[in-house]
Order: structure tokens, then sequence, then C-alpha cells
């Protein structure tokens, strides 16, 4: 056997019918194994698929392989074989072969599993991540990783034949007020200073444009000291950072939608929205969908009906509206044969959401109305809905009243719950779209100043003019999001690269000129040596693999991530550090008090 490779001469995913007769050479891990009457049949398992492993009684490993446990790793010399036509596996690319083997080695012995492997039943999230290495050989994660590498991979592709540069940006920068908390990090050579782990490279890119990169482009990890969501890995996460020199906000759509098209065309298994991808105004997302993330695979729309309630004699909804509050309608096309504890179900879930109850009309053949507010909504009003909505008999009205954010929040999820249940929501799909106008300021609620509403370095549509002459809080900014599915991938912006414009954004908002010299001097001093107009974006590269993978919680498309509480359970981190290392850094720590039990 010496003219074999000492671990393998194949891999447990290649073999296949033409194979049969050839002596080969398989390592891999235990995955399953089975005695038939003596003979034992093992599923040898490596990163490229399964093979069987077929040991007669004769095999002089024979009882030795009865003790191994699963996992543990193994190499098998043999001779491939046909499957008997009844033991023909269909699931298994190598399902029409197996391996009988003359030889076996231990390369390593398994002691008993804290989670199995080969069946992929639901294990407790602390011991998955403590043991993430053994997580990450069952199948779906193992495939969900191996679909990240090729997502990245062809992101580059795509990106390099756009013309894009990859270039890197530090890791270690300074602490800037991006929205989040700065991971900080101390340094031994500056006592009593600190370096931030970057919550994005956004300085760095602009900075890049302003040095004449023209298009640039990195998959950047990302450092923020914020709560874990679902759709959101606490501590670190990568996005597709990218920026472009002497571009209007049209470039960057197009230079994405050829991106994220073709993407989700490679490695999804759904009709994806072919580009131009509609381009949703944010006063229209907020009062259509409820939301500035739509997910326009439910087909239902909103409605406002806040009018028609200012002088109505149905009290609950006329206080709501004289209390400064909204109401929003959710015109159904057919609500027959919906049972009672149906509408019931509905008010639960809309209750569970914070809302107080959920109001409905359903239109019936004579012209009337039925629902538990017929009786106390005028027929006018009545007649008015059903003129505005065009309903014909059977179809009906969901009525959400409150304060705006509520019946926001209210109204954009009983879209899509209605959608689904009467059966107007087409699930498999990804439906994308850009959410752009976003308002440049807003009105803080408490303490009722203007303040910047999301990104202080976009370009108000309308420039130094809209700035010196509008109401602040009509001046839309040059801001925009793309959404797929309800999830938002990325915010990006055409940047503010004037200073004037900028200085004047900031005082509208009440920082004098000293605070932005302060805190961003070092992109005013660039944009004062010549700076283009630039533009971009940075879609979050978890969430695309996400959407791809058909995940609904990110962890199931990184490798190694850190739990709820921002812990990495596998390698205990964070953890303390030693005297020493304090001693070096100039820190002493002054730990809170443990609470008393």
């Amino acid at each position: 056997m010496s003219h074999l490779h000492k671990y393998r001469s194949r891999t447990c995913g290649e073999l296949r019918v033409e194979h049969v007769g050839e002596e080969v050479r398989l390592s891999g891990w235990l995955h399953r194994k089975r005695n038939h009457g003596g003979i034992v049949f093992v599923d040898l398992r490596d990163h490229y698929g399964v093979t069987q492993i077929v040991m007669t009684p004769e095999a002089p490993f024979h009882e030795r392989i009865q003790s191994l446990r699963p996992e543990s790793v193994l190499t098998f010399t043999g001779e491939v074989a046909p499957r008997d036509e009844e033991a023909v596996n269909p699931k298994l690319a190598t399902g029409r072969v197996e391996v009988v083997a003359r030889e076996m080695e231990i390369q390593s012995e398994a002691d008993p599993l804290p989670l199995p492997v080969a069946d992929e039943t639901l294990a407790p999230e602390a011991t998955r991540l403590t043991y993430r290495f053994l997580d990450l050989r069952r199948e779906t994660l193992h495939r969900n990783i191996v679909l990240r590498s090729d997502v990245i991979h062809s992101i580059r592709r795509r990106m390099i034949e756009m013309g894009f540069r990859e270039i890197q940006t530090p890791i270690l920068t300074s602490s800037s007020p991006e929205g989040a908390r700065d991971y900080l990090v101390p340094s031994r050579l500056h006592p009593g200073k600190f370096y931030a782990l970057p919550q994005a490279p956004q300085q760095f890119k602009q900075l890049l444009m302003v040095a004449g990169f023209d298009r640039y482009f990195q998959i950047a990890p990302c450092f923020r000291d914020e709560d874990a969501r679902a759709d959101r890995s606490p501590g670190e996460f990568y996005q597709l950072d990218l920026e472009m020199s002497f571009v209007e906000q049209e470039d960057v759509f197009q230079a994405l939608e050829d991106l994220m098209h073709g993407l989700f065309k490679e490695f999804g298994t759904w009709p994806v929205t072919e580009p131009p991808f509609p381009r949703i105004p944010y006063q229209e997302a907020m009062a259509v969908y409820g939301c500035d993330k739509p997910d326009l695979r439910a087909e239902l729309r909103l409605q406002d009906a806040t009018d028609l309630f200012n002088d109505s004699s149905f009290k609950a909804f006329n206080q709501v509206v004289a209390e400064g509050g909204v109401v929003r309608i959710l015109p159904v096309p057919s609500l027959e044969g919906r049972s009672r504890s149906w509408f019931d179900r509905l008010q639960s879930f809309v209750q569970e959401l914070g809302g107080k109850g959920l109001a409905y009309l359903v239109f019936q053949e004579d012209g009337s109305c039925k629902g538990p507010i017929a009786k106390v909504v005028e027929s006018g009003i009545q007649d008015i809905l059903r003129e505005r909505t065009g309903l014909k008999a059977g179809g009906g009205i969901f009525f959400v009243a409150g304060q705006r954010s509520l019946v926001e929040t209210v109204s954009s999820a009983l879209r899509i719950e209605v959608a689904k249940e009467v059966g107007l929501f087409h699930e498999k799909e990804f439906r994308f779209c850009w959410v752009v106008d976003f308002p440049m300021f807003e009105l803080d609620e408490e303490t009722k100043q203007v303040t910047f509403s999301h990104n202080p370095f976009s370009m108000p549509q309308g420039g130094m003019d809209a700035l010196e002459n509008q109401d602040p809080l009509q001046i839309k900014a040059y801001q925009y999001d793309i959404v797929c599915n309800g999830v938002e991938l990325s915010s990006g912006a055409i940047r503010n690269h004037e200073p004037k414009i900028m200085y004047k954004a900031f005082e509208i908002a009440g920082y004098g000129p000293e605070t932005v010299d302060e805190r961003f001097g070092g992109m005013i001093r660039a944009f004062k040596l010549g700076a283009p107009p630039h533009g971009g974006i940075a879609p979050g590269i978890d969430r695309i693999v996400m959407l791809l993978a058909h995940e609904p919680n990110i962890r199931e498309v990184i490798a190694f991530p850190m739990n709820q509480k921002a812990q990495d359970l596998m390698m205990d981190a964070p953890g303390t550090v030693s005297e020493k290392q304090l001693k070096e850094l100039h820190i002493q720590l002054d730990l809170p008090a443990e609470e008393e039990a």
C-alpha cells in the first residue's frame, strides 16, 4: 500500500460507481456505526461527505471497532465495491458504493460526547457554544460556514470586476462617537491613553476617497460593545464596506443592485427582485408598511384613517386623535369564513406587542358591516372606508389606534401576520427595496431640540440652500437603506464633503465649529484640502448569509460567535489578566462591589 498517501488517497465525498475496484485510503470521523449480523458498517465523514465502510467478522480490527465511540478519527484502507441494489442510499452522493476495509488505523480516540454530531437534535445553546468545534461538525452549521466562505469569495470577485480595490484599514484607532460603545484597548507605551477598535471604517474609507482611490471595498471587521439580537452579533461582525468617488445616489444603487442580484441568484434558491429595486421614500414606508425596513413579500398595505375620526361619535378613536394619536387601517380583500377564534387569536397577537386591542369591520353583501365596532362607527364613515379601500363584500378592515410609534410597531407586525394567514405572503422569494429620503434632523422628545436623525455626515438634499432656508425638520438627506425581506442589510449615504455645509449642519443640531474640529478634526482637515463628492454603503456579511441560509439567528452563520452576554464560552473570554499585565498598562481595577445575597 506504499503508493497510497499516508492518510487518504480520496475524500469521503468523492467515490462513485466508476471507482469500483480501486484501492483507496480514507480518513475521517466515525459518524455512525451499525452491526448487522456480525458485519459492521461505519459511516466515515470528512469535510467533503460521507462514505460507508464495511468490516467483515474476519477483519483483524473487527473487535476493536466495536469499542470505538462516535467522532473518533480513523483511517481505513480497502477496495471500493458496489452496493447491493436494495442497499443503495440515494441521499448520499457516495450512496451507490462502499469500501470493504482491510486495514484500520486509529488517529484519535474520542471521549463521550457532550452533544451528538450525527443527530442534529437541539442542544442547549451554552453547550453548543462551549463545544463549538463539535457543533461545527454538524451538517447544517458546517454547510452554513462553507456557504459564508463561498459568498465572501463571490463578493470579492464581483467587486474587483466592478473596478473596486480592496484596501485594509486600521483595527487600532481612536475612539469616535459613532453611536454604540467602543471597545477600548489600553496603550502600554502611552500611559493613560487608549486605542479603540473601529465600530466601522467610516472615516478611513472617506479619507481613502480624499486620497484619490476612487472605488474602495473591504470585508471589514467591526466592533461594537452592544447587546445581542437575533440579527446582530454582539462584540464583532463583518460588513462589506465600500465607498465610491464622483457618484450620485443612483450610482451607488446600481453597483449594489448588480452585486446583490448576482449574489442572491448564485447562492439562493428563490426568485430575486430584478434591478432596479423599488425606491420607497421613508415617509411612505412608515405610512404604508409601518416601518422603515418593509417586507415586500406581504401584499397587504396600511392606510391612514386618522382624519375620519376627528369628530367621530366613536369615542375611543376620537379620544386617541384628540390626544395626538393616529388611526391606521389594514384592508384585507377577503375575510370570509374566518371564525371568531381566528379574530381572537389576532387580538392576542396585538396585545402581546403592546397594543390595547384590535378592532375590525367586515363588509356584507347588503352594504352593511359586521364586527365588534360595526354599531359604533357611523355608517357614513363605513361608506368612506369602503370607497377608499375598494373592498367588496367579504373584505374587511383591521384598525390600530394609539400613539404613532406604538401604532407603527403593531400595524407593521399585524400586516405580516395577516398576510401569512390569508395567503398573501410570498415566503420563498427574496424581495429587495431601497428606503430613501430619510429626514436629516428630528426633534428630541425630551429636550425639544433639533438633533441629527441618523447620520450627521450625510449630504442634505438641497445643500447649503436647504440648511439656510428650510425648516430643519423638513430637510431630507441623501441617505438610504437597502432592505431584503424585512431585514435591513445596510444604511448608506452620499457624504457631506464640504466643510461649510458640515459646520452649518452641526450648528443646526446645536454644535459649534469647535466641537466639529475637536471630534472630527481629521476629516475636516482632509475636506479642506480637496475632497471629491463621494458616497457608499456597508451591507452586513452575517445578515446576507443568514438570509441565503434561511436561518433566523445570526449565530448560525458565524463560526465562533459569542453568546447574548458577549461571552466566548469556548475560549472563556472575556477573562481576567495578571497583576503584571495590569501594571505594564498602568491600570488599576475599580470593580463594583458584589451584591449581597
